[in-house]
């Protein structure tokens, strides 16, 4: 990432990020664990990082924003994961 700022996840962006470390293919869950849909504010500023991608679409509910962890995404939830421990 030479001459762009490196840009830290808000803690939000890392729970949501860290839920798709141990999921197949990295898939990013729609909701939180409280069952509330994960905010598309959340969704694409993730996507906009870089740290999430759109997987495929869903054609029961095309509004649904269906994300994977990207390279970038799984370093940046398991470098801050690290830090945390």
């Amino acid at each position: 990432m030479t001459g762009k700022k490196q840009v830290k996840p808000t803690q939000t962006q890392l729970d949501w990020l860290r839920r798709g470390l141990s999921q197949p293919g990295g898939k990013l869950p729609l909701f939180d664990t409280n069952g509330k849909q994960i905010s598309e504010k959340t969704v694409k500023s993730c996507i906009d990082h870089g740290w999430a991608a759109p997987w495929f679409d869903n054609p029961i509910k095309p509004d649904w924003l269906i994300c994977k962890l990207t390279d970038e995404g799984r370093r940046v939830a398991t470098s801050v994961a690290d830090k945390n421990a």
